[in-house]
C-alpha cells in the first residue's frame, strides 16, 4: 500500500515521502495514529497542495528575514562600559546591553537573537552576529567605549 508520511519515521521514511508499506502496518498503525495518509485518496492531493502553499509561505518568510537582515547588516552601535587604565572592563558586555544599544539606534532586536562569540571584556570593536530567523543572520559592529 502506498502512503504519504506526515512525520519522519525511522526505518520507514521522512516527512512528505511516498513509501510502499504493508497494508496491515498502514491500516493498523500509520493511518489511525495520523502518521500517514493513503496516496490514492483526495487527501493526498490536498496534502500536496498544502505542502506547496507552506513552501510558498516559507519562501515569503525567508525573504522578509533577508530584508530585515539587510537593514541590520553593517549597523554600528556604541556600548558604554566602565574600564580600568589597561582598557579591561570591570564586567563584561552582555547581549542585553547590545540589544539596548540597537534599540537606541532604532532597531528593535530580542536579546536572545544576539550571539556574542566570546565574552566581551575589553574596549574596542567587535563583530556580533544577530540571528534574524529562518537561517538568516546579520552582522553588526559593536564599539565598546569608555563610559
Amino acid at each position: 500500500m502506498h502512503v504519504i508520511l506526515l512525520e519522519d519515521l525511522s526505518g520507514v521514511g521522512s516527512k512528505g515521502a511516498t513509501v510502499n508499506v504493508k497494508p496491515g502496518f498502514a491500516r493498523n498503525y500509520l493511518l489511525p495514529k495520523r502518521l500517514a495518509i493513503a496516496s490514492c485518496t483526495r487527501a493526498a492531493n490536498l496534502y500536496q497542495e498544502l505542502a506547496r502553499q507552506n513552501q510558498a509561505q516559507r519562501e515569503k518568510l525567508v525573504a522578509a528575514a533577508r530584508a530585515e537582515a539587510a537593514k541590520l547588516d553593517g549597523v554600528e552601535v556604541n556600548v558604554p562600559a566602565q574600564a580600568n587604565e589597561e582598557d579591561t572592563l570591570f564586567g563584561s558586555v552582555t547581549s542585553a546591553e547590545v540589544a539596548e544599544a540597537l534599540a537606541r539606534a532604532g532597531h528593535i532586536v530580542d536579546k536572545r537573537r544576539i550571539e556574542l562569540g566570546d565574552h566581551i571584556k575589553q574596549l574596542g570593536r567587535y563583530d556580533v552576529t544577530v540571528k534574524v530567523g529562518h537561517g538568516v543572520e546579520a552582522t553588526i559592529k559593536v564599539w565598546v567605549v569608555r563610559a
